[in-house]
């Protein structure tokens, strides 16, 4: 039987349900590789005994049953509840806090037969895209490309958990570029669900069930090795059919310059390698920018991102049944020095005058830029290198420093790395990256494609057909 951490998650199932390997082996499987490579700091909690009493039952079955995902391994960011483990966020505030009940999101794959291998580490309480926790029982996460290297965030932990081979998928969460930024410098792929305006335009609905930045922006979002991977954990949350790829013959691609300037060279030449592939498999390349969409989303970004958390924040720890902490005893207890300082902006509120007009008029003017876009120029999708440069070093000081551009002056890496993931964050669309090949220097490349508000089931089809064209990652060697 092939080794399990070389199989993709439909594999992985259909082998466990036709008794070729058992649920028992999978886990071992995943917690002796787990344990090869600890040192990557990709787990804040394992699970070892609850997962291995999971597997023996699903082995004991005389068959597997209805289940669809009987006996598959996942990991869980550690921001979302769990009802048998710890959430801390990453946070020494939260480090034992005891949520009630699994989120929905998660549940739905618990009844589906999931095995948590455990809960993965992430960045600080999510604010950032480097993983680099300075919480002493988590710890910075290492890409497993290069571990002197970030794997991205906030999910960084279920990104290097992922490639690294422990496990074919799991969940992360996407504020930013949470779920893409890591999947992109991890060679792997990420989701980040359409949320739209809420309500029925909201792929997952986790309201007040894992650890918040902002009720507007956030997201639960499968990550996994493949497309297939993803789309499998999707169709189990959503209860909709497995995503199918969709022909890329005269698909119609947006190409913004906005997204393709000021890159690393030697991403810009992996992601444009790829741009010509797909225009090679009759993907119809529209060249036409978004002029102003920057300048319109940094009227949203923050002034949401750094308000929402003063009520959201609270109102998860009183649905969580998580008792005796606070808002101030979360900031006070911050390990990372970059999270302390957006903290300092929140308990502050430093960006609440902004917030109304964000929430009324910048953001729907942002949302109609977008529609505009796909409409005016009948796109299927946008098209764009998920991340400006492959993945930076470890800032082990401040958690998130600065980081240079093709030996320019230093920019902060936190606004380089989210540039282009979250505009599209901002107006709530979906958004999906995957490999898209290696630098000379042997890290990975991300692409995404963003479409409308409610095309995620398309996205995931037309990313399996993209991924049969660039191919997956080679293993990293660790």
């Amino acid at each position: 039987m092939a080794n399990p951490s070389l199989m993709s998650a439909t594999e992985l199932v259909a082998a466990i349900r036709d008794r070729k390997i058992t649920a028992t082996d999978v886990a071992k499987a995943a917690f002796a590789r787990a344990e090869q490579v600890k040192d990557l700091n990709s787990l804040i909690f394992v699970n070892k005994d609850p997962a291995l009493a999971g597997a023996a039952e699903i082995d004991s079955w005389e068959r597997p049953g209805p289940l669809p995902l009987a006996g598959l391994p996942i990991v869980v960011k550690d921001n979302i509840n769990t009802a048998d483990m710890p959430t801390s966020a990453g946070t020494p505030a939260l480090q034992k806090a005891q949520p009630g009940a699994n989120a929905p999101s998660l549940q739905k794959l618990f009844k589906a037969g999931v095995i948590i291998v455990g809960k993965a580490n992430m960045h600080e309480l999510a604010f950032g895209i480097t993983s680099t926790n300075l919480s002493s029982f988590a710890g910075p996460v290492r890409n497993p490309y290069d571990k002197t290297r970030i794997p991205g965030g906030s999910s960084g932990g279920t990104a290097a958990a992922i490639a690294a081979g422990i496990v074919t998928c799991g969940l992360g969460s996407d504020t930013g570029g949470s779920t893409r930024v890591p999947a992109a410098l991890c060679g792997i792929v990420g989701l980040r669900p359409s949320v739209g305006n809420g309500g029925a335009e909201r792929r997952y609905n986790d309201a007040n069930q894992v650890v918040p930045i902002s009720h507007t922006r956030d997201t639960v979002g499968p990550m996994g090795r493949l497309v297939s991977d993803v789309a499998l954990l999707d169709s189990v949350i959503t209860g909709t059919p497995v995503a199918r790829p969709e022909p890329l013959r005269g698909k119609r691609f947006g190409i913004p310059a906005i997204f393709w300037n000021g890159l690393d060279r030697d991403l810009e030449a992996v992601a444009k390698a790829a741009r010509a592939k797909l225009a090679e498999a009759g993907v119809v390349l529209v060249d036409v920018d978004m002029p102003g969409l920057f300048e319109q989303n940094a009227k949203v970004s923050f002034p949401v991102a750094l308000h929402e958390p003063i009520a959201d924040i609270p109102a998860y720890l009183k649905a969580s049944g998580i008792e005796g902490i606070t808002l101030a005893d979360i900031a006070a207890r911050i390990a990372s020095p970059d999270v302390k300082g957006a903290f300092g902006a929140i308990t502050a509120d430093a960006f609440g005058a902004a917030y109304q007009d964000a929430i009324t008029v910048q953001r729907p003017a942002l949302q109609k830029m977008y529609e505009a876009y796909f409409r005016d120029n009948n796109l299927d999708a946008i098209l764009f290198p998920t991340t400006i440069a492959p993945a930076p070093a470890i800032d082990a000081d401040k958690g998130s420093g600065e980081m240079s551009i093709n030996g320019g002056k230093p920019v902060p890496t936190f606004d380089t790395m989210i540039r282009n993931t979250d505009p599209g964050s901002n107006a709530g669309l979906p958004g999906l990256s995957l490999f898209a090949g290696m630098t000379p220097g042997g890290l990975p490349v991300g692409i995404e494609i963003d479409g409308p508000v409610g095309s995620d089931a398309r996205l995931l089809g037309l990313g399996m057909s993209i991924e049969a064209i660039l191919g997956t990652a080679p293993r990293p060697k660790v």
